[in-house]
């Protein structure tokens, strides 16, 4: 949603008007909506993998890993790379792998 799709003033005055408890309040909930949409994203980029898939990856050295997905997590691939190493990857650096 943009913010040309709803009324940014009202939103604005409405929440000027809030005690600090109902701000916690709301805040919680903000939270949590983020937290759901968050989760549900990752739900979505993890269904595009199976397990014994072969991906790969770029680790935080910039080098290029292989390896089979070995567990799929709420929030990660756990991967087992062609060096034996273990991974926990977010489905969002993860790419369809080929045999070499």
């Amino acid at each position: 949603m943009t913010p040309q799709q709803f009324d940014s003033t009202r939103i604005e005055s409405f929440i000027k008007d809030l005690s600090e408890e109902e701000l916690r309040y709301l805040n919680q909930l903000i939270v949590e909506r983020l937290k759901l949409i968050s989760q549900e994203k990752s739900t979505r980029s993890l269904s595009r993998f199976n397990l014994g898939e072969l991906v790969q990856f770029t680790d935080s050295d910039g080098r290029l890993k292989t390896g089979r997905i070995v567990r799929l997590n709420k929030k990660t691939a756990s991967i087992l790379t062609s060096d034996g190493q273990h991974w926990k990857v977010s489905p969002g650096l993860l790419q369809s792998g080929q045999e070499r």
